[in-house]
This record gives C-alpha cells, sequence and structure tokens, in this order.
C-alpha cells in the first residue's frame, strides 16, 4: 500500500488598494407607473451628467440592479383585520463607477454626488484593479507552505518526502476589498465647496488568505 502524507497549506498576502469602488443608489415612491418611469429615467440622467461632468464616460457608470415594487401601506380597519391599501409604485437603481484610490478624486466625488436633487446613497469599498494577480501569488505562496510543513512532518516521522501525488484546489472568486466607511454617516451641506470634502486617510492593506491542498508520496 503506497504510503502517502497530506497537507494543507495556506498563502497570506497583504496587499495594497489600488482602486475605489463607489455603489450608489437612487431611489423614489410615485402614485402612477408612468410617473415613476419618467422619474427613474430623469433621476438616473441627473447622476450620470453630474459625474460626466467631472471625468466619468457614461458607458463606466454601470447598472448593478434596477427593481420596481409595488408599495402598500398596512393598517387594522375598525374591525381589527389587518388591511392593505395601495400607496404607489417605487423604484431603486444601484450604479456603480470605479476610480483610481485617490483621496483627492473621492472627495470631488462626493463633492458632485452632493449635488444631485436625487440624494443618492452610497457605500465606498477599496479594492485592486488585477485580482487575477495576487490570486496567482497566494497559490503560489500556499503550494511552498504545504511544501515546508510536509517536509517538517517527514523529517520528523523519519520518512523520505516523494512526489506530489495530487493536488486539491477549491477555484472561486478572490474578493479583495475593504469598507473602511461601512458605518460612516455623510451629512452634505448646501454651501460646502469642494475643498470640504477632501478624504485625508490612509487604507491600509487588505490581508487575503487561500488553501490548497497537496498529496505527497513518502519513502
Amino acid at each position: 500500500m503506497e504510503r502517502t502524507i497530506r497537507v494543507t497549506g495556506k498563502g497570506k498576502l497583504a496587499v495594497k488598494p489600488d482602486l475605489i469602488e463607489l455603489i450608489l443608489s437612487i431611489k423614489d415612491i410615485k402614485k402612477e407607473y408612468d410617473e415613476l418611469l419618467k422619474r427613474s429615467s430623469s433621476a438616473t440622467n441627473e447622476v450620470k451628467e453630474l459625474l460626466e461632468k467631472i471625468g466619468f464616460e457614461r458607458k463606466n457608470i454601470k447598472t448593478k440592479s434596477f427593481d420596481i415594487n409595488i408599495e402598500y401601506d398596512s393598517y387594522r380597519d375598525k374591525n381589527d383585520k389587518w388591511v392593505e391599501e395601495f400607496k404607489g409604485y417605487s423604484f431603486i437603481h444601484k450604479m456603480k463607477i470605479e476610480f483610481e484610490a485617490n483621496n483627492k478624486m473621492l472627495g470631488r466625488v462626493l463633492y458632485t454626488l452632493s449635488k444631485s436633487t436625487s440624494y443618492p446613497s452610497f457605500s465606498i469599498s477599496y479594492t485592486v484593479s488585477n485580482p487575477e494577480k495576487y490570486k496567482n501569488k497566494l497559490l503560489e505562496n500556499a503550494i511552498n507552505n504545504s511544501k515546508e510543513k510536509a517536509i517538517v512532518l517527514a523529517n520528523a516521522s523519519g520518512v523520505k518526502l516523494g512526489n506530489i501525488l495530487s493536488i486539491d484546489y477549491s477555484w472561486s472568486e478572490l474578493r479583495i476589498s475593504s469598507s473602511p466607511f461601512e458605518n460612516k454617516k455623510w451629512f452634505f451641506e448646501e454651501d460646502n465647496d469642494e475643498s470640504d470634502y477632501v478624504i485625508d486617510v490612509e487604507i491600509d492593506d487588505i490581508d487575503v488568505t487561500d488553501t490548497v491542498t497537496v498529496i505527497w508520496n513518502i519513502e
């Protein structure tokens, strides 16, 4: 019977983010369906025009989702029964923009969005422009870590490490992301100027890990 040793290696990296991903949402509610469609179109167009003025191309302002729902108000009637009353139609449009991780540009984007009459909400994440590069490096580190562990175990057991028989790795999307403003509440003042929105932050590296399992022959 062939003797083997199975070792799981872990790759670790500290990655410096170079890209900001901003997800912005606009929403509204109207009594009439056609009014809602007009409002969603005008609100979306306004936001895109504002972003175009600071250098974003319209084709790079991506829609992540667009939903329309029927809204109801629930209440108890005089017979103490729950009833629903039609409130209107609502929409929510989520869009995404990406740009270089630059505090000045982030401040400029926030200042621009503060001028929108649609009052968009948004979330800010820091990520990387080429995640595959880091995924490959993680795999290399994980394999090396597995080999180091296998050598230690083999030496401690008085056996010789042989050839690799198999490598088990679960391919999945590597999400390298950090959201330092996750709980931040933003308040925009009408009389502020662009300089008030310079975000003076130094974003920490993003720690990422991945694992791979290797089976070695031992002699």
